[in-house]
């Protein structure tokens, strides 16, 4: 069995001491709370126990921190296409067809899959397993960009992040119909659908489930029986796109789920074989996790929704 890394250092300022070891660290306090519940820290020399306990600055610490554990997942050899990639994080440009992380019925030809392959040997392991943190999903047959970390430090700093609504989203997609007005916001409590929990549904404002959801969206193109529309989002629902925009009476072409496709283009698709939602996330901005920067990325949109424009223009 591999030794543990011992990270050594000083307590630079007064505070709880998982907060000090995680800002004096790349761990999370929750990681931290663990390595102090196996008795692996030590302060001044002695074996730490709890993670409320002032430090007055000065301190010596020692972690002993373990490798990380294996995750139980093959890793596949299966090509990504890499925006931005550093120690810290790795932002994708997920295809239409892939699914982000497995599950039942997905143990394989999945996006972490993939960045097992692609980051082995250099993921330093999320709460003690050598994993890629997924901090946001987006649908299998949506196409797109996502932002995965590869630190305990990336992934805390991120999760917060989405958790306080400040990363910046912006969607392509392609609905059917004329949205009027031009532009407005969906500001649309969503939930499980009482009639098919497999799918989401706009909730009465009053409802005491589901989560309040917004989406901003506005005109980019008419065509012919539909619509091509950007979509900026203030929160990250599930199916948050899809469900807004068929609650507005445009649903998105292509969608299985939600999908009301015009009887005057249902024949274009279909002979497009275009049997997706039309939906692709074209920016994602953030500041950066670790190094304060903020960064902003764009992906350009897939040939499949392209040509699906191309067709409709009017």
């Amino acid at each position: 069995m591999s030794e543990p890394e011992i990270i050594t250092g000083i307590i630079s300022f007064p505070a709880r001491l998982d907060k000090a070891l995680a800002e004096a660290t790349d761990l999370s306090r929750e990681r931290i709370k663990a390595l102090l519940a196996d008795g692996a820290i030590r302060v001044d020399g002695a074996v730490a126990s709890s993670a409320s306990a002032k430090m007055r600055g000065g301190e010596a610490f020692a972690i002993a921190l373990p490798p990380p554990e294996p995750l139980d997942l093959e890793p596949q050899d299966i090509p990504l296409a890499i925006v931005f990639e550093d120690e810290h994080l790795i932002v994708v440009d997920k295809p239409a067809g892939m699914v982000v992380h497995p599950a039942a019925g997905n143990r394989d030809g999945t996006l972490v899959n993939a960045l097992l392959h692609h980051c082995r040997g250099r993921l330093s392991g999320i709460n003690g397993v050598a994993r890629p943190g997924i901090v946001h999903r987006i649908d299998k047959d949506t196409s797109g960009l996502l932002v995965v970390a590869k630190t305990d430090a990336a992934h805390e700093g991120l999760a917060t992040q989405f958790a306080a609504h400040t990363i910046h989203r912006r969607y392509l997609a392609v609905c059917a119909g004329h949205p009027h007005p031009a532009q407005g916001t969906i500001d649309a409590r969503l939930g499980r659908s009482d009639r098919d929990r497999k799918k989401m549904a706009v909730l009465d404002p009053g409802s005491s489930r589901g989560k309040r959801a917004i989406t901003h969206y506005r005109v980019l193109e008419r065509l012919d029986h539909a619509t091509l529309i950007e979509c900026r989002l203030e929160t990250g629902r599930t199916h948050q796109v899809r469900v807004h925009c068929l609650s507005i009476g445009h649903p998105l072409l292509g969608d299985p789920v939600y999908g009301r496709t015009p009887k005057a283009l249902r024949s274009l698709l279909a002979d497009l074989g275009f049997e997706r939602q039309a939906l692709h996330a074209a920016e994602l901005g953030f500041e950066h996790p670790v190094t304060g920067e903020a960064v902003r990325f764009r992906a350009e949109m897939p040939p499949d929704m392209r040509e699906l424009i191309d067709e409709t223009t009017r």
